[in-house]
Parts: structure tokens; sequence; C-alpha cells
């Protein structure tokens, strides 16, 4: 599990085939490697990958079929920044929400314009993810908790403060790129049980 608040940014410095998935070294230098052992988690722009093996200033970590065909990372090259965040020990403080790292779509972002020291960033979710996604709820987006502005069916809007800019990947954001979506747990949960309900 994991909160959303970026602790450090990476690089993506080697990806391998490996069979139908593929095999990924990130360099992380800026991320504290003390207490990470092979077979931890890390949530790397939002994917939640296991450590396979530590390397010197960072990880490899096995990447899946299925996270190729739901995330960014098939899209990844060498040199590719990345957003950092160690799995969230219990005790620690939440700062952002409650973040799974299994990536539920890919949006693409459709405005990123200035707004004062801020970027003002509209994004378009897919379809079947549209109905999660509400004004003031939380987002994490490519691992960063944020806040949703406002809503206008599949496109939501969201204000990115200038540390934020600063600590993360969205400060090179690029229109038309896409980047990783993970909803709400509890807006998930409720529409679970509310259709489980109804059919009582």
């Amino acid at each position: 599990m994991f909160t959303g608040i970026i602790e450090a940014v990476g690089s993506v410095a080697a990806i391998l085939p490996q069979g139908t998935g593929r095999r990924v070294h990130v360099h992380a230098p800026a991320l504290d490697f003390a207490d990470v052992r092979v077979g931890d988690s890390i949530a790397v722009s939002g994917v939640c990958l296991t450590v396979a093996e530590r390397a010197s200033g960072g990880f490899w970590a096995d990447v899946s079929r299925e996270t190729l065909e739901h995330t960014t990372l098939a899209g990844w090259t060498r040199g590719a920044r990345v957003n950092l965040e160690k799995a969230v020990a219990l005790g620690a403080r939440l700062g952002g929400h409650l973040v799974s790292g299994h990536v539920d779509g890919v949006g693409s972002l459709v405005e990123c314009r200035a707004d004062g020291a801020a970027q003002r960033l509209r994004i378009e979710a897919p379809a079947e993810l549209a109905r999660y996604i509400a004004r003031k709820g939380s987002i994490c987006v490519d691992g960063i908790s944020l806040t949703v502005n406002a809503v206008d069916g599949a496109i939501f809007e969201l204000t990115i403060i200038p540390h934020t800019l600063q600590a993360t990947t969205l400060g090179g954001c690029v229109v038309g790129q896409g980047v990783n979506l993970e909803v709400d747990l509890i807006a998930r949960y409720l529409e679970r049980l509310s259709a489980e309900s109804a059919r009582i």
C-alpha cells in the first residue's frame, strides 16, 4: 500500500525483453534503500513493482504482460523519468490517500496551462473509469496523490502546485502524453457494495 506522496524521481536505466514481459532497471540514487529488500514493493509512476534484485543506486523489477497492457510502462524508454514511492510502513503519516499501486487505466493529458506559479492540467480518463472520479475526490496520477478540481464527462481537472511540479515528473508534462490512473479505492468499494445491495 502507498500514499501517493512521491519520495524521489528516478529514471529507467535499462529495459530487457523477458518472455511476454520485460525486466526493468530503475536507477534511483535519491531514494533511501537502507530498508529495502528483495521482494519489497516500490511504486514506479504509480505501478506497484516488486524488487527482484538490488542494483547499485537502484533495483531490477520483472514486469508482466498484464502490466504492459494496462499501464504506460510499455512505452517507457531508457532515460525516462519516473516517480518513486516505497510501500508505506504501519504507523507512518498518511499524507496523501490510500493507493494500491494497481493501475486502473491510462489517461491522456489534453491541456496543460500556467495558473500563476502552479499548472492547471486537464486529463481525459478512459470512459469506464470516469464514473469513479468526483470533484474534490482523490485520484492517483503517475503515482501522485492529487485532488480533483472539476469533472466534465470523462475529463477532469487538477491544479499542480509548484512543489509537486519540482518534486515529480509532472513538471515536464506534455499534452498528448499518457498517464497512469488509479481511482479512489473507496469509490470502487462503494460501487461494489451498492451493486450487491441492489441484488438483495
